[in-house]
């Protein structure tokens, strides 16, 4: 006797946006709203490809077009999204951290564990960043995140060593660019789609077409 598939919504974000993490946590509230579970379809995106160097490092001196005031309007957007979900931030940016290893990470985890358990990891990364100012580009630091959460840690530090894996998870972020993906977080159901930290409501519609 087979099981029916739980419903799923495409997310594609990025550790260090300050907005996936709260666009998850709108989602939280939508999925708590729910009577049927709907599950997260994480798809990685890179908000750094731009600055990357052929090594996977980030070049800092690369123009990006982001100046003070963008970042200083982005800050203010973060903190009225904290007051309107109530969530508790240590950081309002993390333009220092690179989410490359935590990507690679959860990468691995969501192909090779159960749904239940990748979520577990994805959200404790989030987590360890944006509630306890942990550098999530840090083996040490996911490391102890997976332990924490049962996930084999000597997988995790293969993983973050593995070129093949680091490919794939590029071919990743160049698919969400090719499927008109630009800014994260994007919410993404049967074609139609929303950008941004949107409210619990904006999710509903998306998922289930109401007016």
């Amino acid at each position: 006797m087979s099981t029916q598939q739980a419903e799923s919504i495409t997310v594609y974000s990025d550790y260090v946006c300050p907005f996936c993490y709260l666009g998850r946590e709108s989602l939280s509230r939508y999925q708590a709203d729910r009577e049927s579970p709907l599950e997260i379809d994480w798809q990685p995106f890179d908000l750094r490809s731009g600055k990357r160097n052929p090594d996977g490092s980030i070049d800092h001196s690369v123009d990006d077009g982001k100046d003070d005031e963008y970042f200083e309007q982005a800050k203010e957007s973060v903190r009225r999204l904290q007051d309107k979900y109530d969530v508790e931030m240590t950081l309002d940016l993390a333009t220092e951290v690179d989410s490359l290893n935590a990507q690679v990470a959860s990468y691995y985890v969501k192909a090779h564990y159960d749904y239940e358990t990748w979520l577990a990891f994805d959200e404790a990364i989030f987590a360890a960043l944006w509630t306890e100012g942990r550098d999530i580009g840090s083996e040490d630091v996911l490391v102890d995140l997976a332990d924490d959460v049962g996930i084999d840690t000597a997988e995790i530090t293969a993983a973050l060593d593995d070129d093949t894996l680091r490919d794939e998870l590029t071919d990743k972020f160049v698919a969400a660019q090719q499927a008109g993906v630009t800014g994260v977080p994007t919410f993404a159901v049967d074609g139609h789609a929303a950008r941004g930290a949107v409210p619990p409501e904006h999710l509903k519609r998306l998922v289930e077409g109401s007016a």
